[in-house]
């Protein structure tokens, strides 16, 4: 497995689809086992607890890039609602909006995108995480109806999808975040062959 970076607090993956994170020792925040990209992982205690503090003060910056179905009413926006378990479904999560039934522990969700490029039945977007929720972005996206491209839990039924994608077009692409040593890094993977092939098709 390819390592972006190492020292002796970090170590930092460019993940592979098709692998969990609990292969992992220490990973500081979540990646779907379809999503690919930079994995922030911690070598002792004290780095885990001194990194974490920073995603839960949100400090931290992480980009996406996503191919979503159809196209966002807007160029850019931001999505900003409340996230729970869906009670018909307990492997999804929902969104709820302030003032509904049902939203106690419910947690607060923004994520923001822009229109990279637009397709005839896709687009391609650049997605920050403001908050980490479980399947945030999928979620979110699907939430605006256009959901990530492969997604099998949060796709709509008979949803266009490129024959050669075998996975969610779903990349984590970019991370900055301060290193125990103070020095404030930024890590980027490239979108993997499988995704290229598939934007070249389009």
């Amino acid at each position: 497995m390819k390592i972006i970076y190492e020292d002796e607090n970090v170590k930092v993956f460019d993940k592979p689809a098709g692998i969990t994170i609990d292969n992992f020792d220490q990973p500081i925040h979540r990646l779907d086992k379809d999503t690919s990209g930079v994995l922030l992982t911690a070598k002792n205690n004290e780095t885990l607890e001194f990194l974490q503090k920073q995603f839960q003060e949100r400090k931290v910056k992480k980009h996406y890039i996503a191919l979503v179905i159809g196209c966002p009413s807007s160029k850019s926006g931001k999505i900003e609602t409340l996230i729970g378990r869906s009670p018909k479904d307990r492997k999804k999560q929902k969104v709820y909006l302030p003032g509904e039934p049902q939203t106690n522990g419910k947690r607060n969700a923004i994520t923001e995108y822009k229109v990279l490029k637009q397709y005839e039945e896709y687009t391609l977007l650049e997605v920050a995480l403001k908050t980490g929720r479980k399947h945030q972005i999928r979620c979110h996206l699907a939430y605006i109806s256009c959901p990530v491209v492969g997604d099998k839990l949060y796709g709509f039924k008979n949803q266009p999808c490129p024959t050669e994608l075998k996975r969610q077009f779903l990349h984590a692409s970019y991370l900055k975040i301060q290193l125990p040593n103070k020095e404030i890094k930024e890590f980027r993977s490239e979108l993997p062959e499988d995704l290229k092939k598939i934007l070249c098709q389009l």
